[in-house]
């Protein structure tokens, strides 16, 4: 990332997202150094429309389970605009009202739009689980999840492994619009399970011809799961095959400049945006500032960095109404937060084990937290990327374009868990 001057100013921004009442800042009050990019990289970009749904800043965060939920939305939501969606939920955990699942897709009052993604590979437990959400006003927005390349999920015939099954993604989505009654239906999904077994393109006439209001194409196989490099020429393909219906892109976005780049290379309406927030909560006011022609980036010090941590433990903890619960999920996200930064190893694996508050409080304390940001160590890929791995399908599930019977048994036990990721 190109920048063209030094720090010039100081911003808050990560003291903003709702939290405890007995929130304190013992390290100072955390802002955020910020510098100039290079003027080429802003963009005037319209709102995203989904619907009846007007997104003033077209940035979507990605659904990922055990990352995206209200603590870390608050996070992202302090620092700019977008549509920040739940982690994805199973259309039948949600009918059967269980309770982790109400837990995933409960909003906070300052939340909105209020936006879920439904998992689900019967048409019957889809429809069910978007007329719940309608007729209770759990959210605004519903997505639906045809990407997802976890083995466990596509090799009951789910996630990016459905689109191939005409016959069953039809049904799918025209039960989910006929019963989201003028809510807005968007759906995520993926280039297709391989290179020679590609459904994008057909995936999308078929979304837009039943009414759907958008479609994310994240621009991998369910093959390459999250190795090598994001075909965006795919979405690019998309966004010109299919002029009138909003089309989002995703993958390898790890930057404001990156997501410019996509929108001008691709012509897409809007971004979506999974691995490159993990431990960047701030990406979201670099990618409203550069959507609103403004040159100003994040470049968070030490100290800053240690202010967003314990504020993502503190409102972990509030969320689950358990300290140590918590701290056990703040523990993933440390390795996110600290790339880049000088934070040795020791110190890592002590973080690690955090149980408290007060323990996570004095292991960050005891760093140099005048320490200014690093620089190009920071950027770049962040999370899982792994190697690609043959597709775990249903058996024959590619022989044919239709669901058999014996396949359809089969889907039974896909959505079995609360949650496919």
């Amino acid at each position: 990332m190109t920048t063209t001057a030094e720090p010039r100013q100081e911003t808050a921004l990560a003291q903003q997202a709702p939290g405890p009442s007995s929130y304190r800042q013992p390290f100072g009050p955390g802002t955020i150094e910020t510098t100039l990019a290079d003027e080429a990289v802003t963009l005037d970009l319209p709102p995203l429309r989904l619907g009846g749904l007007t997104i003033d800043v077209p940035v979507v965060l990605a659904p990922m389970a055990g990352v995206t939920n209200k603590a870390f939305r608050a996070l992202c939501r302090a620092h700019g605009g977008g549509l920040y969606v739940t982690e994805m939920v199973t259309a039948r955990a949600l009918v059967e009202r269980r309770e982790k699942s109400l837990q995933i897709v409960h909003h906070d009052p300052h939340e909105t739009p209020r936006s879920v993604q439904i998992y689900g590979v019967d048409a019957v437990n889809v429809g069910k689980a978007v007329r719940m959400v309608v007729e209770e006003d759990i959210a605004d927005h519903i997505d639906l999840n045809f990407g997802c390349p976890v083995p466990k999920v596509t090799k009951r015939g789910g996630g990016s492994a459905l689109p191939w099954k005409t016959d069953l993604f039809e049904a799918i989505l025209s039960a989910a619009v006929r019963e989201a009654q003028g809510l807005p239906v968007t759906i995520k999904t993926r280039k297709g399970i391989d290179d020679d077994h590609l459904t994008y393109l057909e995936a999308g006439r078929m979304a837009r011809d039943l009414g759907i209001a958008g479609m994310t194409l994240h621009g991998r196989t369910l093959e390459q799961h999250y190795s090598g490099q994001a075909d965006w020429s795919s979405i690019a393909r998309l966004r010109e095959a299919i002029p009138d219906m909003p089309i989002l892109g995703n993958g390898d976005i790890w930057s404001a400049e990156d997501a410019v780049r996509m929108v001008n290379e691709t012509g897409v309406d809007g971004v979506v945006i999974g691995r490159g927030c993990q431990g960047r909560p701030w990406l979201f006011g670099d990618l409203q500032a550069a959507f609103d022609g403004s040159r100003e980036r994040a470049r968070p010090g030490l100290r800053a960095v240690a202010a967003t941590i314990y504020r993502h433990a503190q409102l972990l903890a509030e969320q689950d109404g358990d300290e140590l619960q918590g701290l056990r999920e703040i523990r993933k996200h440390v390795a996110w937060y600290f790339k880049g930064y000088p934070v040795g190893g020791d110190l890592r694996a002590k973080l690690s084990l955090v149980e408290t508050l007060d323990q996570l409080e004095e292991l960050l304390s005891s760093m140099d937290l005048d320490q200014p940001y690093p620089g190009a160590d920071v950027e770049g890929p962040r999370g899982r990327a792994g190697n690609p791995k043959k597709a775990a399908l249903p058996d024959r599930w590619l022989e044919d374009r239709q669901i058999h019977d014996d396949q359809r048994l089969g889907l039974v036990d896909a959505e079995l868990d609360v949650s496919g990721g």
